[in-house]
């Protein structure tokens, strides 16, 4: 059994570190709690910690606490950190990669510096890190967002011209063409970009000179800093910069729709690759067989796509109970605990759109299923109603009741859609009082497959010149979101070069 009143190790390094504990962390605590975190952070956060503590020196050279050689001295030796320099560190620094950073720079320099870290908290230095790694990561999400959305857009394009079936209740309701349902895909994507634009926002707000949780003594120019560190805004209240995660709740959350959606994607994918539908097909590298049926072809990485968008709503659902019930303010369980499983969801999130993408890629239409199932079923029933409404006069009540009774009476005499029986529709007619010419051409016309697609005129709908409407619209609209957040990027990579830029040599760092 486990034994937690093991004598604690790293003693020593706790007394440098404060005067208020002398015993380090416990081998049971350092090993499930504080390695395992600083493994993380050393992986993901450590080159925001040394980019933090970067900007932090060109400040202390503003406020005059140090000097152009010091500030270069260690800048230096940050610019020379490496995750293994690191790690051989953390035993005596409690294993917090804070205090591990700050001592492998201390006992590189040849001359102390008393004014290093002076009016500095971890709190809004480990705050501003996640943040930074969070914003990178919604980088790298709306990207793959925009690759997946490309990717819907050249399959939409490719399917504008052909017919299927649309179904509503799981039951084949009108003609529509693949171009259109995957052009919902795109903007289905599209909506999720619209949104994550709030969560960017959310990001783009630098905690950086917060302090604890009451703002710091000396006279930061947090504004500097937030520049410096790419971000165009400042979160301005100390003690919210710290207490919330707000940008990884609220990407969690974009994250758990977008999922959500997808996953109705994916069980149509799913329903449409199965027997009775056979609309899609994927090469074999692509899917899978059963070992006891050989008959069959089967596409589980469809299932795999659906089951991981699952994921997404744990994540969501996790980091929304761990903060809830929590004192407002600071602690390891909001910043670290909380958040615990939002590096997950970023990487899930991207796995979902690189497979459904690479899914799209590799999918190919069955046009002769598609076709047939649309000749099989009477999908023209509605557009029969509005001929009989808008050519023969008849009330569109009764037209609805007509036709219905048509389509009944056509099926029970084995007639196919393309079959019309002109007589028994003027029988109908007659019966509710009206009359049509040329009732069997009328029919002809409101059963047509290749009609059910051209007979809608409004935007946004099936018709195949809507479809290239809607998807040259959303062509614009994606480059228009490639611009804009590839700029985004850009500004955070500009001030990165700044950065080094001012302390790059002494004429650099006179500046300050």
């Amino acid at each position: 059994m486990p034994n937690d009143h093991v004598e604690p190790t790293g003693s020593s390094g706790a007394g440098k570190l404060t005067g208020r504990i002398t015993a380090g962390p416990a081998a049971l605590l350092r090993a499930e709690v504080l390695e395992p975190q600083l493994r993380f952070e050393i992986d993901a956060l450590l080159p925001w910690y040394v980019q933090l503590e970067k900007v932090l020196l060109l400040e202390y050279r503003r406020l005059g606490l140090l000097d152009g050689a010091q500030v270069g001295a260690i800048a230096d030796l940050l610019d020379r950190v490496t995750p293994e320099a690191v790690a051989r560190e953390a035993e005596e620094s409690m294993s917090d990669i804070a205090f591990t950073l700050e001592r492998h720079v201390t006992r590189r320099l040849t001359t102390e510096v008393p004014a290093w870290h002076v009016d500095r908290s971890r709190n809004d230095l480990q705050a501003t890190a996640q943040l930074m790694q969070g914003r990178a990561r919604l980088l790298e999400c709306a990207e793959e967002l925009i690759a997946f959305g490309r990717t819907a857009h050249r399959l939409a394009g490719r399917g504008a011209d052909l017919v299927m079936p649309g179904y509503t209740h799981m039951q084949p309701a009108q003609v529509i063409s693949p171009g259109f349902y995957f052009a919902a895909l795109c903007d289905q994507v599209l909506h999720t970009l619209e949104r994550l634009e709030a969560v960017y926002r959310t990001a783009a707000a630098s905690p950086m000179g917060a302090g604890a949780m009451a703002g710091q003594e000396l006279p930061w120019d947090r504004a500097r800093m937030a520049a410096l560190l790419g971000f165009p805004e400042v979160r301005t209240h100390a003690l919210r910069a710290v207490a919330q995660r707000d940008w990884a709740l609220e990407a969690c959350a974009e994250f758990s729709l977008l999922g959500v959606a997808l996953s109705r994607f994916v069980t149509d994918l799913m329903t449409w690759g199965g027997a009775g539908y056979g609309f899609i097909d994927l090469p074999d590298h692509w899917s899978g067989i059963s070992s006891a049926m050989p008959q069959k072809k089967n596409y589980p990485v469809l299932e795999r796509i659906r089951a991981r968008t699952a994921h997404l709503g744990a994540a969501y659902t996790a980091i929304a109970t761990g903060q809830r019930s929590t004192p407002y303010s600071n602690s390891v369980e909001i910043s670290k605990e909380a958040g615990s499983g939002v590096p997950a969801a970023f990487d899930t999130v991207g796995s979902v759109l690189r497979l459904f993408g690479a899914v799209l890629e590799n999918l190919r239409f069955r046009e002769d299923r598609m076709r047939e199932a649309c000749e099989s079923e009477y999908l023209g029933g509605f557009t029969l109603a509005n001929l009989l409404t808008l050519r023969a006069g008849v009330p569109w009540r009764t037209a609805q009741v007509v036709a219905g009774r048509y389509i009944v009476q056509a099926v029970e005499r084995g007639l196919a859609p393309a079959e019309p029986d002109g007589v028994l529709l003027d029988t109908l007619l007659t019966a509710e009082g009206h009359t049509a010419e040329h009732a069997a051409e009328l029919l002809a016309e409101a059963m047509s497959v290749r009609d059910g697609l051209t007979a809608k005129r409004s935007d946004g709908s099936a018709n195949p010149y809507a479809v290239r409407a809607l998807l040259a619209d959303q062509e614009t609209a994606f480059d228009a979101w490639d611009k804009r957040w590839c700029g985004r990027r850009a500004d955070i990579d500009a001030a990165a070069a700044e950065v080094d830029r001012l302390l790059a040599g002494p004429e650099g760092r006179q500046e300050w």
